[in-house]
């Protein structure tokens, strides 16, 4: 057999097509909010972040519904790209599901119910990180309002995330997108991204920074090994030497290689109070760790797609969307087109 016929040929997909260049590269959806017959709030996560991240940027004059990217749901076939098909079937057991997000009374519903009203929120999340990354090379920067499922693998799951949405995006890129060949991954989660690590253990093409507290979940010692660029925080960090750290190895990252992607895992669990993430940051600090990163990104011409991941205090959401604004203000994201679109 030659060699071109055992190239496996790019399923049909839907989250690969066209969208009209007026949008905004923002992508969301309402099918993003969980609802869940107030089983949702036996967790510490904010489960309608996503819409309120919306409604500010709304009431701000930033968007309308009309001018940013709806997301559609990852089918399975989008899945399969990473996924083994063993852990998808996994899925469609509720003690499964249950086990992944830490919500034990999942474990005692219908499956159906699981899966309409949890797994097709997260896969339209995860279609939209997909989206996103192609968005990210055509226009210099995307937004995901979701996403950022870093502890998921492509056969295990943990720690609320139930697919791999980084993992898929950088695949997607690197199956469909000619000339895309290396990725960056910035992750400023307040935990460890053991999933993608996993995941890309052996692919050089994929660089990992990855900033987080080290007494914190997951402690996966195996994932760290894919770690380029390692930088453990104690509890209680604070803004200036969290800031500082940011741009010195943001920096670092990029020169150590030049990528023609970036995928940015923005947790807001680093926020002062954030029960899990065991960090001191401010809002403020929030806000300028994202100007940080979009500033060296864009003065680098590198596209960026930046993610929300963790962030577990109902306050997140008008830091995320305050965050946004403030890259809009200082024009490092805007809808004009790039002058030499990278596709």
């Amino acid at each position: 057999m030659d060699s071109v016929s055992c190239v496996r040929k790019p399923h049909d997909t839907r989250l690969y097509e066209d969208i009209p260049a007026s949008l905004w590269p923002i992508v969301y959806s309402t099918d993003y909010n969980i609802t869940f017959m107030g089983l949702e709030k036996l967790h510490s996560f904010d489960f309608g972040r996503w819409g309120k991240i919306i409604n500010f940027l709304r009431d701000e004059k930033l968007i309308t519904d009309d001018t940013i990217v709806t997301a559609k749901e990852a089918t399975e076939d989008d899945l399969l790209v990473v996924h083994t098909r063993s852990y998808i079937n996994k899925l469609k057991w509720s003690f499964e599901v249950a086990t992944i997000t830490e919500i034990p009374l999942l474990a005692l519903l219908p499956n159906f119910l699981v899966q309409s009203r949890l797994l097709k929120p997260i896969r339209t999340q995860t279609g939209g990180t997909i989206m996103a990354g192609k968005l990210a090379i055509e226009r210099g920067w995307a937004i995901n309002v979701g996403g950022g499922y870093h502890h998921c693998t492509g056969d295990k799951g943990g720690g609320f995330c139930a697919y791999a949405d980084i993992t898929l995006s950088i695949k997607f890129l690197f199956e469909r997108l000619e000339g895309i060949s290396k990725a960056t991954i910035i992750d400023l989660d307040a935990h460890q991204g053991n999933g993608f690590a996993r995941d890309f253990m052996d692919d050089k093409r994929v660089y990992i920074m990855d900033m987080y507290n080290q007494h914190a979940y997951p402690g996966d010692t195996f994932a760290k090994q894919a770690i380029k660029r390692r930088i453990e925080l104690d509890w209680g960090t604070e803004d200036e030497e969290y800031l500082e750290k940011v741009e010195t190895h943001v920096k670092g990252a990029l020169d150590d290689v030049t990528p023609d992607v970036i995928i940015y895992n923005a947790g807001t669990d680093i926020l002062d109070g954030d029960p899990l993430g065991g960090l001191s940051v401010s809002p403020q600090g929030i806000i300028k760790r994202d100007e940080i990163v979009f500033t060296i990104a864009r003065s680098r011409s590198i596209p960026i797609l930046m993610v929300t991941s963790g962030g577990f205090q109902p306050r997140t959401a008008r830091i995320i969307a305050d965050s946004i604004i403030n890259l809009h203000n200082l024009g490092l994201i805007s809808n004009s087109q790039p002058s030499e679109p990278r596709i």
